[in-house]
This record gives C-alpha cells, structure tokens and sequence, in this order.
C-alpha cells in the first residue's frame, strides 16, 4: 500500500494510490473521493480487510473539500475504533467536520489552524479553508448590507485589524471607524457564483444565533 495513515510514502503503489498521490500533487481535490470510495469498494468486493495504512484523515477530508459532509461521516463512523484511537490526524479532520456540521465557523478555523498537518494532508486542509473563507465571504455579501468587524472576523478566520484590511482594501467594503461597522460591498455579479439556498439557510440561522 503506497499511502500510510502518517502519510509517509512506502513501497511500491497501487494504481488506485498512484492516482491519489497525482491528484493531490496537481490539486485536483475533487477527484480524491472517488478515487478512494473506488478503492474501498474494490476492497470490500475482494472480502478483504482495509489495510492498516488506509489514509483515513484523507479520505474524510477528500468529502469535506466536495462539500459532502455527510459522506465525510459516513467514513468516519466506519472507521475502527482502534484506528480513530491512534490516529490524531485522523481525530483532527472529524474535528473539521464536526465544527461544519454544527455552523460553528470560529471552530473550523480553530480546527484547520491548531492540527501540524502532514505533507500529505497539508495541500486538502489548505484548500479547505480557502474554499470555506471565500464560502462565507459570499454568504457575508449576500445576507447583510452592513456587519461589525467583529460578526466578520468570525466568519472568516481572521483578526478584527486582518478582517479591516483584508474587506476594505481588496474588497472594497467601508468600515465606521466609530460604530466599527462595515459597509457591505456585494461581490461582482460576473465572478459571483450561485448561492446554494442551503448555504443561505445555515447563513441565516447563525445570524439569529448573533442577533437574539
């Protein structure tokens, strides 16, 4: 098996790891999961055993940057005791999960930054919270006109001078420096993609969550 869990290379690979290891090298994330569940299954349909260098944190996270949380759990809850006991990189991704399932934003940011990452995973859990900052940059111009510094610092994993900077100068947004409120500029409707409505709902309800 080429891809131990620590995510050291060793030995001759699989077809199936040669490909993981290729997508993950040219950042193609999104062919990860199938690329895993396929070898799962051949494994399954052969009436062998998973062996024990089987790259579970990969294979959780592979599911959460398709944005497939459910699948992320359903690989965890298969997942052995004995493996999820020993493995800590494996215990941090669930975390990821975890914090995503709940809307708990501050949480993913925490989980992403507070885990040595290996080199394997390193590139996945890179891309993970790039899509999940540039995620609730979209939400934040799509369900408020003004936010506190405060409230967007939350959203995006960023100090409260980082998050000033960050949306004034690149983005264009207006900051109050008495109220410590931000103007909302809304993103460029050519670059903007479709909001996904359950998105805005998880939006909304972590609003309410804010305001009440």
């Amino acid at each position: 098996m080429a891809i131990p869990v620590d995510g050291s290379a060793a030995g001759p690979s699989t077809s199936g790891f040669t490909a993981l290891l290729d997508a993950i090298r040219a950042r193609h994330f999104a062919q990860l999961a199938d690329i895993l569940d396929t070898s799962e299954l051949e494994i399954a349909a052969s009436g062998a055993s998973k062996p024990q260098d089987w790259p579970y944190a990969v294979h959780v996270l592979a599911h959460v940057v398709n944005h497939d949380l459910n699948s992320a759990r359903f690989v965890w809850k298969r997942t052995p005791v004995s493996v999820k006991e020993s493995s800590p990189e494996l215990v941090a991704a669930w975390k990821i999960v975890q914090n995503m399932w709940t809307h708990d934003h501050a949480g993913v940011y925490k989980a992403l930054k507070g885990f040595d990452w290996t080199e394997l995973v390193q590139p996945i859990t890179g891309a993970i919270g790039d899509n999940y900052s540039t995620s609730m940059l979209r939400l934040l111009s799509t369900a408020y006109s003004t936010v506190s510094v405060a409230d967007a610092s939350g959203f995006l994993g960023l100090s409260e001078n980082e998050t000033v900077t960050f949306l004034t100068q690149q983005h264009g947004w207006v900051l109050d420096p008495a109220s410590q409120m931000l103007t909302v500029r809304p993103m460029s409707t050519v670059s903007n993609k479709k909001t996904d409505s359950s998105q805005l709902q998880n939006l909304t309800e972590y609003v309410f969550h804010l305001e009440h």
